[in-house]
């Protein structure tokens, strides 16, 4: 099968939709299909499978930047690709958004599938645009969410639906050894997540650090991600600032490693989540999960049953909770023994042949405003 994949954010920043496009490609790829993906992005040092169209423009969306390209030159860039790639299926990601996925689904004349990502109460864009975003969205031949808060924003926003498949890891590959040089003799907690971005929730974890810290001295609490770490350092209060260690922005094996090394992860999240792939990270790794009570994350741990739980934005609950664990070994042993079977939903082994099936299915039925439900599937 010839798969071109759009993808809507630059190839070179890392997120969750261009990883998840990355992973589902080598999945395929190992399977014997070929794939193209189309990206935003400069051309240095992208891999065999990318085309890129150029530099992206940044834009706020969701509680995040996302770095999209749009405009005339974008789409001759965008046409020449699906002609040279003669695809047997295009597939869009975030179609709602103003970048490839909505130019490429307006010139492909093959069957289209699109995956929506993001979950968004209100957004102005989309209702903006909501008349070039229907007539688009007619020509799809299936389309995916990766969550009911994913799928709820689409049928809330544009009238159409999606049948649900969640996001995929590999989870054999978080399957590490613990760091030695992480672990700490209370116990090591960690996040994962942009630090500029408040929708993460870094500020409400920082402000339950100090309770847990005084009620555990030898704890420590390692932060992944990029942003400016000064400020931020400067926020904690001295007595309980060393034992915090930032670690910047993490290679994939630096991550599985952290996630392997810690007794709690630690989601603090306080909204804008459609799914939570930290979360089945976390949970392959072997690290027991603390996360807000946001519905994306009540799914992933499957009401409490995979993971804790406190409400969004409580550093009080949040540090109570992180407290009762550190105190309760054999209820973190309950969690990961749980969660290690909970995560292989999330495989790729799995999810790739949800997806490859709706692909067949769009194939059978042609192109140009078909819809479908796939029996079998959630």
């Amino acid at each position: 099968m010839k798969v071109g994949i759009a993808c809507p954010y630059a190839w070179d920043v890392p997120g969750g939709v261009q990883v998840h496009i990355r992973d589902f490609t080598e999945e395929l790829t190992r399977r014997g299909h070929t794939v193209s993906v189309l990206a935003p992005g400069d051309d240095d040092d992208l891999p065999p499978y990318v085309t890129t169209v150029g530099r992206p423009l940044a834009i706020p969306y969701n509680g995040s930047v996302a770095r999209v390209a749009f405009g005339p030159r974008i789409a001759a860039r965008v046409r020449r690709w699906l002609v040279d790639g003669d695809f047997d299926v295009v597939h869009v990601h975030e179609p709602a958004s103003l970048s490839l996925g909505l130019i490429t689904t307006l010139w492909a004349e093959v069957p289209i599938v699109a995956t929506s990502h993001s979950a968004m109460r209100r957004s102005r864009a989309m209702s903006a645009a909501q008349g070039i975003l229907k007539s688009a969205f007619e020509k799809f031949t299936a389309h995916i969410a990766v969550s009911e808060e994913a799928r709820r924003t689409v049928v809330e926003h544009l009238g159409v639906d999606a049948v649900l498949i969640p996001n995929g890891l590999f989870v054999d590959r978080f399957a590490v050894p613990p760091r030695p040089d992480w672990r700490s003799g209370d116990g090591t907690l960690s996040f994962l997540g942009r630090l500029d971005e408040p929708r993460k929730g870094l500020q409400v974890l920082l402000k339950a650090w100090p309770t847990i810290h005084d009620a555990f001295p030898k704890a420590r609490l390692l932060v992944a991600g990029r942003g400016e770490i000064d400020d931020i350092r400067r926020g904690i209060e001295p007595r309980h600032r060393d034992a915090v260690e930032f670690l910047g922005g993490v290679s994939d094996d630096d991550k599985a490693a952290m996630l392997a090394s810690s007794d709690i992860y630690v989601a603090p999240h306080i909204g804008g989540e459609s799914f939570g792939i930290v979360l089945a990270e976390a949970m392959a790794a072997g690290a027991p999960v603390l996360a807000s009570d946001l519905e994306a994350f009540q799914v992933v741990l499957d009401g409490g049953r995979l993971g804790a739980q406190v409400p969004v934005g409580d550093a009080a609950a949040l540090a109570g909770e992180a407290i009762a664990l550190l105190g309760d070994p054999a209820r973190r042993a309950r969690y990961r023994a749980a969660a290690s079977l909970g995560v292989r939903r999330y495989d790729w082994a799995r999810v790739a042949d949800e997806v490859l099936a709706v692909y067949e299915m769009a194939i059978a039925v042609g192109s140009g405003g078909h819809t479908f439900k796939l029996p079998g599937l959630p």
